[in-house]
């Protein structure tokens, strides 16, 4: 091979371990937030390792519906993964979570706060010996604050977040999102956290800790929520389909029963779609021509694209719509989804073998990065399947891993 070809191979060696790859990442987080964060940086290319309880291990395992006794979920949350049991409560344990972070660039752990201080694995402890480590905190409330040391899940922060209140027709009752949006939402904040942080490194050498609290994750995404209530003393309530202040926007019944999601508060859009349901005295109507006076008569417009809608099925609304390029869609299930040619065509239909030789969908990778993809490089880990492994890189002998396993620390 001639020296020019040289840098190209390595270049495609680095694409396909990932943009993250070398990056050593321990997570002792468990179920949602820290894990999600986790195996997003796996995704591409960060070697992680996770630790969980020996004999239970992450409680994820049997979250819903189970396939011959783990849940599929597992194979989404922990895929890319390496598993280390260890007892926690444990000083022998605490050691080696001690020697692991001597090496790693990012610790993510989702504890309550003070746990991590009550095993010595706090910052002040692990930054002493390993001043580059990234530590990334995710809880309900923060490290600070009166309500830190509150137990707080995904629900609850949604609601203190504000999400909760506008999840619901008016009059109703406050219905949740059907997935963990909260923690999600964490978690991905924890991610931009860490890479921010690596950035920071790169130029000072020193690592730092992130706080991520659950109910600021989804506070920050409530868009123009505060200071509408600041300016005006508008509390926004709940709306349905609908989204306040912009018009029109909402879920439209069709005749077969199929709701059309119809957006068609753009000003070029909304004369499209009203020429497209012959209403083009609304669309011509100066007073309509922009989202504030398409707002002061929403009620008025909705109906006009109701009754369209209404006499139409949901694949004719569409066709429709499509042609004369106003967005709009269908709710999907997820028996849509597994059918769909576009998230196919995507990648977005990834399937994985499983140790019974059957095959397993899961989500693809995302975001698509053209030079890096991420990629799905091993299955999740059975229950400490990898701390043997781990133990000797760290310089263990058999003997003394023999010895730990016989006295609990590890499994």
């Amino acid at each position: 091979m001639s020296q020019l070809a040289q840098p190209a191979v390595r270049a495609e060696e680095a694409a396909a371990a990932g943009p993250l790859a070398g990056l050593k990442v321990l997570e002792l987080g468990q179920l949602i937030a820290g894990p999600f964060a986790a195996r997003t940086l796996a995704d591409f290319g960060a070697e992680v390792i996770k630790i969980e309880a020996p004999l239970t291990g992450d409680p994820l395992r049997q979250w819903r519906l189970l396939k011959d006794g783990t849940s599929v979920w597992w194979q989404v949350q922990s895929r890319n993964k390496r598993s280390v049991a260890l007892d926690l409560r444990q000083r022998e344990a605490q050691e080696i979570v001690r020697q692991l972070a001597l090496d790693a660039d990012v610790l993510i752990e989702n504890f309550r706060p003070g746990a991590m201080e009550g095993w010595g694995l706090g910052p002040d402890a692990l930054l002493k010996l390993n001043p580059r480590l990234i530590m990334l905190r995710i809880s309900g409330y923060g490290q600070t604050g009166p309500y830190r040391d509150r137990p707080g899940f995904g629900v609850v922060a949604e609601a203190m977040g504000g999400l909760r209140h506008l999840t619901a027709e008016p009059g109703r009752v406050p219905v949740r999102v059907g997935v963990s949006i909260g923690d999600t939402l964490a978690a991905l904040h924890g991610v931009i956290g860490v890479l921010m942080a690596l950035q920071h490194r790169h130029v000072s050498g020193q690592g730092q800790v992130i706080d991520v609290a659950l109910y600021e994750a989804v506070f920050n995404c409530m868009e123009s929520l505060l200071p509408e209530y600041s300016a005006f003393g508008a509390v926004r309530g709940p709306a349905g389909s609908a989204l306040p202040g912009i018009a029109p926007s909402n879920a439209y019944l069709c005749s077969d029963g199929g709701y059309a999601l119809i957006a068609g508060n753009g000003d070029s859009i909304f004369k499209r779609l009203m020429k497209e349901i012959g209403r083009d005295d609304l669309g011509n109507d100066p007073a309509l021509g922009d989202n504030a006076g398409r707002v002061l008569r929403v009620t008025e417009v909705d109906a006009a694209i109701g009754q369209w809608a209404a006499r139409r099925t949901i694949d004719e609304v569409l066709a429709a719509l499509d042609k004369a390029a106003v967005p709009a869609g269908r709710i999907y299930t997820v028996a849509n989804i597994a059918a769909d040619p576009h998230y196919a065509a995507r990648g977005m239909l990834a399937s994985v073998q499983m140790d019974d030789a059957s095959t397993l969908a899961v989500p693809g990778i995302v975001p698509k990065l053209s030079a890096t993809p991420g990629s799905h490089r091993r299955n999740a880990p059975a229950l400490g399947q990898d701390t043997d492994a781990v133990l000797r890189e760290i310089g263990l002998s058999e003997l003394q891993i023999s010895t730990l396993r016989q006295r609990g620390v590890v499994a």
